[in-house]
This record gives structure tokens, sequence and C-alpha cells, in this order.
């Protein structure tokens, strides 16, 4: 017997929902919280900014986005629910075993183990959100997730700047990251394995015996997909870069103490990305229902906004436009990432979601995070003869040319998006 999209009741889906929004959170706490103590590490072990570039993104990124690939093609064919938990738990453990590391080598290596980690925790969750919601919520349902993001960065900052600066930097990785075992095991007992296609009404079709080759075949031949994977990953090089070394910029550039960093950049990029994230779905599948395009859309209004509120976060010199300028830049800049990943999905069969989503995630992650903090880094220390500790204000300036070249990316995703869904309006897409 077919089940049906009435088989779990609304307030179960939304427990599973709330759930898996909580594993998002612990994979932000767990993966930015070096963010915010990488001054005080910095200054105990004697790293470059394009060394802390390395922790906080490529060292990661790399692992994070190959292996996401081989685990997301698993989770296509296996049980998710139990992937997602024993991700969760193996970089909570790297992320508490950081704080035993004596040099830079032992830092990196962890740092690897949390990415390897955390390859397996989002393309399953993304794969079975979709089974648990329709096409017609999907975007809110991602978005919802999503906004685990934000929730992290604001636990992760606060609490990692509080520890900090009362208990020393390796306490608070300690702290931050043995929780996350407790929670894997919440997930597991308590969270059902959706059938594959539940919302999608396709419970019980055969599914093809279909290689990685073959999603990625789907996805390049839809050239919705390819200007949607660059824009991604080029307008995560501001987010990643930037949002890598603010905490930094605030120490060198504005004179403040640790503690009240992670306060502020917690509040700002906690509430503002949160905001921002469930707005972009919700607006994606309120708009989308007067035309489909507004899902990519939504990110070239927001990225030409964000160029007022980051030059005012960057530039001003009073603290408290710096502050506010940095909410409305989380808030606008977390906008993109609900309707990407439902334009994604909506794209390709059920049995693919995971897939796809991994291979969203490698290009992102690959440019945005791999990218992101080495080029912030790599420029830093080349200006810093020249600037001094402004040498990241001017570094964050190559941020301006990343967003003008997305959105000119998420408009060129928009213009094929009904063509590769097969509305039959192709002239309408060069409108």
């Amino acid at each position: 017997m077919k089940q049906t999209d009435q088989s779990f009741s609304k307030r179960y889906k939304a427990y599973v929902l709330l759930v898996l929004t909580g594993v998002y959170t612990f994979n932000f706490i767990d993966r930015q919280i070096l963010v915010i103590l990488q001054e005080s590490i910095k200054g105990e072990l004697g790293l470059s900014d394009t060394q802390l570039g390395l922790l906080t993104g490529l060292s990661f990124a790399l692992f994070y986005v190959t292996l996401g690939i081989p685990i997301a093609r698993f989770a296509d064919r296996s049980n998710r629910k139990n992937i997602v938990s024993a991700s969760l738990a193996i970089w909570s453990l790297m992320t508490a075993v950081s704080g035993f590391a004596q040099n830079f080598i032992q830092l990196l290596f962890a740092r690897i183990g949390v990415g390897i980690g955390e390859a397996g925790g989002s393309p399953p969750a993304h794969s079975m959100i979709s089974d648990y919601f329709p096409p017609e919520q999907r975007a809110t349902a991602l978005s919802i997730y999503s906004m685990g993001i934000y929730f992290g960065i604001l636990l992760g900052y606060i609490g990692g700047g509080w520890l900090d600066q009362n208990f020393g930097w390796r306490v608070a990785l300690m702290m931050l990251g043995l929780p996350g075992i407790v929670y894997a095991l919440i997930l597991l007992f308590t969270v059902k394995e959706p059938p594959r296609g539940l919302s999608d009404n396709t419970v019980g079709e055969e599914v093809p015996d279909e290689s990685f080759w073959d999603v990625l075949g789907v996805l390049l031949s839809k050239k919705t997909f390819v200007f949607l994977a660059l824009a991604c990953g080029i307008h995560t090089i501001g987010n990643y870069g930037v949002g890598n070394f603010f905490a930094p910029f605030l120490a060198r550039v504005h004179g403040m103490p640790v503690g009240q960093i992670g306060l502020w950049m917690g509040l700002s990029a906690g509430f503002g990305g949160m905001a921002g994230t469930f707005l972009g779905g919700f607006l994606g599948d309120k708009l989308s229902k007067n035309d489909i395009r507004w899902y990519l859309w939504l990110p070239v209004v927001a990225e030409g906004l964000n160029f007022i509120s980051h030059y005012g976060a960057v530039f001003s010199s009073n603290i408290n436009v710096v502050i506010f300028s940095y909410f409305v830049s989380a808030f606008l800049t977390a906008i993109y990432l609900g309707p990407c990943l439902a334009v994604t999905h909506n794209l390709v069969d059920a049995h693919k979601r995971a897939v796809a989503s991994a291979i969203l995630f490698l290009v992102l992650n690959l440019i945005g995070l791999g990218g992101g903090p080495l080029l912030i880094g790599a420029a830093s220390d080349y200006l810093s003869a020249d600037f001094g500790v402004e040498s990241l204000r001017y570094a964050f300036c190559l941020t301006f040319i990343t967003g003008a070249v997305a959105m000119i990316f998420f408009y060129l995703a928009a213009k094929h998006y009904k063509y590769d869904l097969g509305v039959k309006e192709e002239k309408e897409i060069f409108v």
C-alpha cells in the first residue's frame, strides 16, 4: 500500500524539522567556533592570517565537500537518519579533540576530522526534509532547517567568546563539542526515516541504479543549476571570507574584547541570518506562485542591497553603525540559501536529491568556504605592510567584486529556470 503525505502528522513533521535544525545548529557551532577563538589561538600558537584562513576554510572544505559526494550517494539508497546521527557524533568528538592541539599541524588534522564528520550531515537531511514536505512547502522547510546555521553561529559566538574569555579557547572547544554526541542519540531514537518520494507521491516506484556521474550529468544538462551553483559559490566567498575574519577585524581595528565580540557578532549574525534565511524561503514560496523565477530573483535583489550594508560594516568608524550594518548584511546574505536548495531539488527526482545537495554544496563550499577565508587571509597578510592592523578592512573590499559576479549568475539561472523545469515558455526566459 502506497504511503501518502498524511502518513505523518503535521506535529510530527514539525518535530522532525526541529530536530534536524538542531543538528545543523551543532554543525555550525562546531564549524564556526574557531572564528571567535582565532585571535586567542593565533596568539598562543603563533599563526599567520593565511594559516587561520586554512584552518577555518580550505582544510575543512576539501574533506567536507569531497567526502560529501560518496556519503550522499550512499544516503540516496540507505537509512539517511542513521548517517546523519553518526556524522553528528563524529564531528562533535573531533571538535572536542581540537582543544588538545599543541601546534598548527595538530589543529589542522583535528579540523579535517570535523570536516569529515560534517560531510554526512546536510545532504541526507535535505533529502529527508524534501520527503516530509511537498514542493509548495519545500523552500520554507529547507529555510527553517538552514536557520540552524545562524542558531549555531549565535550560540557558538556568544558561548565561545564567553568561555574563551573566562576559561580559554581549549575549554571552549571541549565544552561546545561534547553535547553533540548526546544530541546524536536523540536523533537516532526519536526520528523516523521517511519513505523515499513520500511528498511527491512516488513511494514504491522503481528506483534506477544511477551513479554519481548520472546525477551530475542531469544537473549539468540544466543551465539553471550550472549558473546557480556558481552563483552560490561566489556569493559565499563574501559570507565565509568576511564572516570568518570579522571577529579579528573588530579586535584589531575597533579594540573590542573577545567576550564583547562574541556577544555582538552572535546576536547580529545569529538573528540577522535566521531572519534572512527564513524570509528567503518564505518569500520564495509565496512569490513563486506568481512566477517561479522569484526563487532566483530574490538573491539578486538581496545581493544588490548588501553593497550598502557591507560598506557600513567595513568602513564606518562608529562601532554602533558597524554592528548594525553587520546585522543587516547577515540578513541579506542569508536570503539565498532556502530558495537555491529548493530549486536544486525541484530540478531532480526524489532519489537524486541527497547527491544533488552534495554537488551543490561541493561547489558552494569549495569556492566559498575553501576560497573565501584563504583569499581574505592572504590579502590581509599582503596588505599588512601598507595598512597595518587595518589590512583586513581593505581585504574585505574584494567581496564587492564577488558580490557583483554572483548577482549576474543568479540572474542567468533565473532566465533558464522555467525551461529546465519543462514549462513551455522557452522564449520568456530571455525577458
